[in-house]
């Protein structure tokens, strides 16, 4: 071709939108030939080429635009959004689809989005962006985030939401480095998750990550390093305030001494944490590869606690002919974390006394002398907790397509996962060589260690036809397959004591043979599903789709394996009707609506199963005790699927040449047959006389509004701002003859404060009502029943007057009341950004307001002697003080009531990133073809009305989550970082 004649020259530019905003992503090629590039994450390219040759840019959701190089080696362009061909493409099950065509509720967000903020997983990232999708979080290292999608479902089974990456079905993405994501795809409402059937109750967050690209190998960089900070700490009381506090609650004079040590200043420091990426990138038109690997460090905010994990990735794609595709998809995560003694030492650093001091050199302060609190400097430095995972999650595919119409596809995938925990205890006695005072219980006779390897490996398999067709105006789509799947656990633990101190001699076999201990556990399950679903488009106007997902599941008996998961879900693209085409508001206007069914057989695999339990010692005439087995537990042979039913109305649009766009969304979810334990009478030995069955339901309904606006004031400055909010109401509809859920239990004194009943939300607080404090003895006195009996005759002045709610002239367990749950009646995002020139400025802000949080910590003080929180020292009843909502000083032996029950309520600036991008003209000379600088803040500032830690708190049970006990504290991060492409 004539521009062969010439010699090639290199063409760099940037390529954006219509607001001056960078487009990552786009490709870039030479016309008639297979070279090409894709732009980085601002949106800069860089490509060879002859003078004479026209570069093709070309992306998903804009027009392809061509351009004449005419000697140019700087060309900058600006795509134009196609908002009349609504060809955006988004994952959903097992395949894509235009967003125009999509008939259930699903959001997209962007890998450039999430690699904004320096986060372990990107889960965290989601953090405020996507209506209907609740992400709790935690500033552990180490530790991945919660994420609630519509909602709680389930009271007993697994909550978690379904993560597939790259085909591959996994409920957990902490191995995958965030800049390696091309975009997360969130599938919401049934009709959008009935393809993933069995798995499918909790929401569906499916993640693509980047692939090779036809082109001149790329390399790129992007790394950041900063440092976290604890913030919004508890304030406790200081020496003096203390020894008045307890002096004052013990009748007995405490002396605030000569120190004042904040215990929680003593285990917490300033942590460093860097995130490193490197890819390469490339390709030829029968070949492409992308390659990358990754280094990433958090040090905790406490002592002896950090976490580093290194990840690999090779994603190649191989095109054989026009008829025969093939790919592997393979990642590699290596973790290392030091976990310090997190449980013991902070609620130890709640209780200690500010009086002792905390270390001389190396002697502790004996605090176990004073109180029945060890030193959590101790708690910390005296356990060695280590856990190391290696990870392989990766996929390989063949695809072959006979003819145009038809695609054939194998995919098979695996997870293998090795996790090794280590934990050393070291032998310390309670004397003048650890302690500088002597006595106390605060001792470890014999030093411990523990090992515990375990060892998982979850498989997939895929085999699918896709049918599609367009005949005038009817397009058609029909997908037909099965999957199938197996998960084997094996964990094996062993114990022993007297092992050396020193960490080279950390094995089993140095310890004392006569106290070892050894156990051994696991599971195995297996899916078998057959899965159809039908696309059809008549006229880009009238949508429908149709799913059909058949699971088999070995978690149930064989009369109730199988579940049927159908969905259906209609679509109307009213803009592209005649009577909308003199109109200039919307670019694209669709409503939509869908039903489907999920299952949910997140159970444990035995849980239909009889097993019986061996080496039980059973005293026979004589009182010998012989060892012997016995059935400890009922089981109920019938269980079935939980079952989740939604209804889904929704309204998208495109308004004012796609400056404006939005979504509604309305949702009422039936989560039917959960399972719950039911009161039966104990029989065959079993302690608790419960039951596991089927015999609740869980309703979850809401309105999800989110709202995007792009502008540009000029040539050189654009913004956006965008916004989503979620209203969502929980409720108990059925317990049907199960009996509610006591849980959540704090301290010896409180031995449950969640209630799962009819009525409520899952884990609602269900306490004493306090209706004030006691100013007299003749408040007390008159304080009386119907009958004219004192209510509380054992109160004195200063003590909580409570609620006599069921009029029986006592107060008791019976006169709780429901005062609300952890679950959000509403969370919303905000996302504002703003470029000018070559500089861009982002800000993220995220919420939650109506739940409610459970202050734990002020529920386990176990005696007179634990230290309170600053608050409680100055805002006391006194005589002199006439508090109505803080009691006298006490012991701490309080009844759980809504004294220890806050607003969790919160709004946050989530994020905050200045960038600069580099001029061209100063990367040529250096051969670089785009550099960012950018620095980045991460929980800038919180408002919360919960006087705890943070509001924010993980759970594995929605029974009894919300209560604040030895939460990590919430962190903040502040980093600079750099961008560079090659």
């Amino acid at each position: 071709m004539a521009w062969a004649a010439h010699a090639p020259i290199r063409i760099a530019g940037k390529v954006t939108e219509a607001t001056g905003q960078g487009l990552p992503g786009v490709t870039v090629q030479v016309k008639g030939t297979t070279t090409g590039t894709v732009t980085d994450g601002t949106g800069v390219y860089s490509i060879q080429a002859d003078e004479t040759a026209t570069l093709v840019f070309s992306s998903i959701g804009f027009q392809t635009m061509e351009v004449a190089v005419g000697g140019r080696t700087a060309i900058d362009v600006t795509l134009v959004e196609d908002t009349k061909s609504l060809s955006e493409v988004v994952v959903v099950g097992y395949g894509t689809q235009r967003k125009s065509d999509v008939t259930g509720a699903t959001v997209t967000i962007k890998g450039e989005e999430l690699v904004k903020q320096p986060v372990l997983t990107a889960t965290q990232a989601l953090q405020g962006k996507a209506a209907g999708v609740q992400i709790i979080s935690s500033g552990q290292p180490g530790t991945s985030p919660v994420i609630r999608i519509r909602g709680t479902s389930t009271a007993l089974a697994g909550t978690a939401a379904l993560f597939v990456v790259d085909g591959v079905l996994t409920d957990d993405i902490s191995n995958i480095n965030t800049a390696d994501i091309t975009n997360i795809d969130v599938l919401k409402d049934a009709s959008a998750t009935a393809i993933y059937g069995a798995r499918g109750a909790n929401g569906v967050v499916i993640i693509t990550t980047k692939r090779g690209t036809v082109g001149k190998m790329t390399v790129n960089y992007s790394g950041n390093a900063g440092f976290r900070l604890p913030t919004n700490l508890v304030q406790m009381a200081n020496a003096a305030e203390y020894a008045n506090y307890v002096s004052t609650a013990s009748g007995t004079v405490v002396s605030p001494g000569t120190t004042s040590t904040d215990w929680y200043g003593q285990i917490l420091r300033t942590g460093f944490q860097q995130n490193h990426g490197l890819s390469v990138n490339g390709g030829t038109d029968k070949s492409t590869y992308f390659l990358s690997a990754g280094y990433f460090t958090d040090q905790g905010i406490v002592l002896n606690n950090v976490y580093k994990r290194f990840t690999l990735r090779a994603n190649n794609d191989f095109t054989f002919n026009k008829f025969v595709k093939a790919g592997i998809t393979a990642s590699y995560s290596n973790g290392n974390n030091q976990i310090a003694n997190l449980g013991s030492a902070y609620n130890n650093a709640y209780r200690a006394a500010p009086i002792i001091q905390s270390k001389v050199g190396n002697k502790y302060g004996n605090t176990s002398v004073y109180q029945n609190v060890g030193n959590p400097i101790l708690d910390i430095d005296n356990n060695d907790n280590n856990e190391k995972d290696n990870r392989l999650l990766g996929s390989a595919y063949l695809e072959l397509k006979p003819v145009e119409w038809l695609t054939l596809r194998s995919n098979m995938g695996g997870d293998w996962t090795n996790l090794n925990s280590r934990v050393y205890n070291y032998q310390f006695n309670n004397d003048t060589t650890t302690f500088i005072n002597s006595g106390g219980n605060q001792r470890n006779p014999d030093s411990n260690l523990k090992f515990e390897n375990t060892r998982t490996f979850h498989w997939t398999w895929d085999n699918l036809i896709t049918f599609s067709k367009k005949v005038n105006k009817h397009a058609i789509t029909a997908l037909v397959g099965t999957t199938a799947e197996e998960y084997t656990q094996v964990k094996f633990s062993a114990y022993r004591k007297n092992v050396p101190a020193t960490p080279s001699l950390w094995y089993i076999g140095t310890g004392n043979a006569n106290t070892s201990t050894n156990d051994g556990t696991g599971d195995k399950y297996t899916r078998n599903s057959y899965i159809s679903r039908l696309n059809y488009n008549f006229d880009d106007k009238y949508l429908f789709t149709a799913t059909l997902r058949i699971d088999g599941s070995s978690r149930f008996p064989s009369q109730n394996r199988w579940g049927y998961f159908p969905s259906v879900g209609a679509g109307w693209l009213i803009s592209n009707e005649s009577f909308m085409q003199n109109q200039n508001v919307f670019d694209v206007f669709k409503l939509r609506a869908s039903w489907g069914r999920v299952g949910n057989d997140r159970v444990p695999s035995d849980s239909y199963t009889v097993t019986v339990q061996p080496n039980l010692a059973y005293p026979f005439g004589g009182g010998i005790a012989t060892p012997g087995s016995a059935i400890t537990q009922i089981k109920d042979p019938n269980l079935k699927w939980e079952t989740t039913e939604e209804l889904d109305f929704g309204a998208e649009f495109s308004a004012l040449n796609g400056r404006l766009t939005g979504e509604i969304n309305y949702y009422d979810k039936k989560a039917r047959d959960l399972l719950i334990n039911v009161k039966v009478p104990s029989v065959t030995g079993d302690a608790d006389g419960v039951v596991l069955t089927n015999a609740a339901s869980i309703a979850n309904t809401g309105l999800e509004v989110t709202l995007n606006w792009r502008g540009k004031i000029s040539n050189d400055l654009s913004y956006r701002v965008g916004g989503n909010a979620t209203l969502n109401k929980n409720n108990v509809i059925g317990l049907n003859g199960g009996q509610p859920i006591l849980d959540g239990g704090v301290g010896a004194n409180q031995q449950y404060t969640t209630r799962t009943d009819n009525g409520q939300p899952v884990g609602s607080f269900y306490v004493l009502q306090v209706l004030g404090v006691f100013q007299s003895d003749e408040e007390i006195a008159n304080y009386k029943n119907t009958g004219g009996q004192a209510i509380q005759p054992t109160a004195s002045p200063g003590d909580f007057r409570y609620q006599d709610t069921n009029g029986d002239g006592r107060i008791d367990d019976n006169d709780r009341v429901f005062v609300g749950s952890y679950q959000p009646k509403a969370y919303f995002g905000l996302n504002l950004g703003l470029t000018f020139k070559d500089l861009d400025f982002s800000v993220d802000f995220y919420g939650n307001v109506g739940n409610q949080v459970y202050n734990g910590k002020r529920g386990v003080r176990q005696n007179v002697l634990d230290n309170v929180e600053r608050t409680m020292a100055y805002n006391r009843w006194t005589r002199s003080n006439a508090s109505q909502t803080e009691p006298r000083a006490n012991s701490g032996n309080l009844a759980p009531s809504t004294y220890f029950v806050e607003s969790g309520s919160f709004a946050r600036i989530n994020n905050a990133t200045l960038g600069y991008k580099l001029p061209t003209t100063w990367l040529n000379k250096v051969h670089v073809s785009s550099a960012r600088v950018f620095v980045t803040a991460q929980n800038i500032l919180t408002m919360k009305k919960f006087s705890g830690f943070t509001a924010e708190l993980l759970s594995d049970s929605p029974t009894k989550q919300g209560i604040e006990l030895n939460a990590y504290p919430t962190t903040q991060t502040y980093a600079i970082g750099l961008n560079v492409g090659f």
